[in-house]
């Protein structure tokens, strides 16, 4: 942790006047609606210290931070470090072949410790964030959420299952006859016939029930679509198995098993069905996690009927997992703007947040106040001893704060770290939520990906990508409207309207865009 101190740092960077003293960084940063003051913060100054810098914010509400980053770039009056750039990667390779964000190659190699030890334990990063030319222009921040990673959830009503002594299903037949149950034999015991089986939602994370059991007759990872074979990469939904996994869930949507609404309804609107007064009406519900439908607060109970079911196995034995790991966007870049003591100070900076030191300060703030070391005997999500475990004051933090960043900036939160948090005695509770999520997606979807599978965040060369984003939107929305329409019937799996509907793709570049991606796959493997 100690790679960044402000000794070495002083005797490496020379300062703004004196020689000596703090590097001035004017610095880019999307401020977080519970920052009371950014310049004040207790991690902005534990920043400042350890790294023997001086920040000069310009800093953005996170609402409109993305507009103000567009107009600082476009007046050419833009600051020396950006450390919420959101930088897509067509921006960092125009940005960066125009000059204005500057490769980092060189100085991760001189001072960047942590990054360097980031990309030896994550050989998947470096390819991710380096683009066609060989140059890394942006950092991301990086948040290995293990839950996240498998975020294609159901839930289905363990208490339902008790009442009616069904086991919980494992193939798609079983899970139709749990449905089918679930809809004429009153598991809530009310006398009516109000039961939902099946729900979910539109255009949330993952809320659409029909790509997680699309998953038990081909991959369907409900964004890219992709799947690999032999390094060859292919579409999934013009597959015949994703044919067959229409006609599966149109069964269960003909014989009123899938909530009507579940293809065309928001969020909000599962959460008012789920946690209306009365009796519970949910069998199951399709979400990344079960919050998103249940109440989970303290004195909240009806989300601890819920438990989460592992991947179907299909006619033909397939059950996969979706995958999601990912880096998301360029966070941390350096501008022409800088000099070389604010370049060298910039990046000891971003090396100092990767660190494990910072991924905790950043989060939980300085030691004593909402966290502290472990006790012997304490133990983590992994049954070994804890490094950390939070105090009650986290808890009972109120709608503003000073005393840490709130995720802002970069960090590097590895599983090692997130897994090395005291276990909560109760999963169910609220504060054991987020244990609650490790321990399900370790029992049911932890490694059920395919073997082979397309890498998360390549980098594409700027004409593919621009060309990816013409296309992409029209190919995601011609797959969902038609997976809609297939399955609530305003579309036939006939096949002439099947034949007609794979046809479409040719119309809609598919060659192309699967050209793009395969080129890009081949430049990684080579390399």
């Amino acid at each position: 942790m100690s790679a960044c101190s402000s000794n070495n740092a002083g005797n490496n960077v020379s300062g703004d006047s004196a020689g000596n003293g703090p590097v001035t960084l004017d610095t880019f940063i999307s401020v977080n609606p519970r920052i009371e003051d950014i310049n004040t913060n207790t991690i902005t100054k534990l920043i400042e210290e350890k790294v023997h810098i001086k920040f000069k914010f310009e800093a953005a509400p996170s609402a409109s931070a993305a507009d103000k980053k567009k107009l600082l770039l476009a007046s050419g009056d833009y600051p020396s470090v950006f450390l919420s750039g959101d930088f897509t990667q067509a921006e960092q390779i125009d940005y960066g072949q125009q000059g204005v964000l500057l490769p980092l190659n060189d100085l991760i190699d001189k001072y960047g410790n942590e990054i360097k030890r980031a990309f030896e334990e994550d050989p998947d990063l470096k390819a991710a964030i380096t683009a066609p030319d060989g140059n890394i222009y942006s950092l991301p921040s990086i948040n290995d959420c293990f839950h996240c990673w498998y975020s294609q959830k159901m839930w289905i009503n363990k208490a339902w299952l008790d009442e009616l002594g069904l086991e919980i299903p494992k193939t798609t037949e079983e899970f139709y006859q749990v449905l089918k149950a679930f809809k004429t034999q009153d598991p809530n015991g009310n006398g009516k016939a109000d039961e939902i089986p099946l729900t979910g939602a539109y255009n949330t994370w993952h809320g659409i029930p029909s790509h997680f059991l699309m998953n038990s007759f081909v991959y369907d990872d409900d964004n890219t679509f992709f799947t690999m074979k032999d390094g060859k990469v292919s579409l999934a939904a013009n597959q015949p198995e994703w044919r067959q996994g229409l006609e599966y869930v149109n069964k269960l949507y003909s014989e009123n098993l899938i909530d009507k609404e579940a293809f065309t309804q928001n969020n909000d609107a599962v959460m008012q069905v789920a946690n209306k007064e009365g009796d519970n009406v949910i069998g199951a519900v399709s979400m990344g996690h079960i919050g998103m439908a249940f109440n989970v607060y303290e004195g909240q109970t009806r989300h601890k009927d819920y438990v989460s079911l592992a991947p179907l196995a299909g006619p033909n034995g397939v059950a996969y997992a979706g995958y999601y790991k990912g880096y998301g966007n360029g966070a941390f870049a350096i501008t022409n703007k800088a000099t070389e003591a604010q370049q060298i100070a910039a990046i000891k900076m971003a090396d100092y947040m990767y660190s494990e030191e910072f991924a905790i300060a950043n989060e939980y703030g300085l030691e004593g106040n909402y966290w502290e070391k472990a006790q012997p005997g304490e133990k983590n999500v992994h049954g070994e001893q804890a490094k950390y475990k939070l105090t009650p004051a986290f808890f009972e933090i109120g709608s503003t704060l000073n005393d840490h960043w709130d995720q802002m900036g970069i960090t590097r939160r590895t599983r090692e770290i997130r897994e090395s948090w005291v276990a909560p005695s109760d999963p169910l509770s609220e504060q054991g939520f987020e244990y609650r999520l490790f321990l399900e997606t370790a029992n049911n979807y932890e490694n059920k990906q395919p073997k082979e599978i397309y890498p998360p965040a390549v980098f594409l060369e700027v004409s593919d990508a621009k060309q990816v984003n013409r296309i992409k939107p029209q190919l995601v929305d011609y797959i969902n409207s038609n997976m809609a329409q297939f399955i609530t019937g305003s579309k036939r799996l006939t096949d002439s309207e099947w034949d007609g509907y794979v046809k479409g793709f040719d119309g809609l570049n598919l060659p192309s865009y699967l050209d793009i991606y395969q080129k890009a796959y081949d430049r990684i493997e080579g390399n």
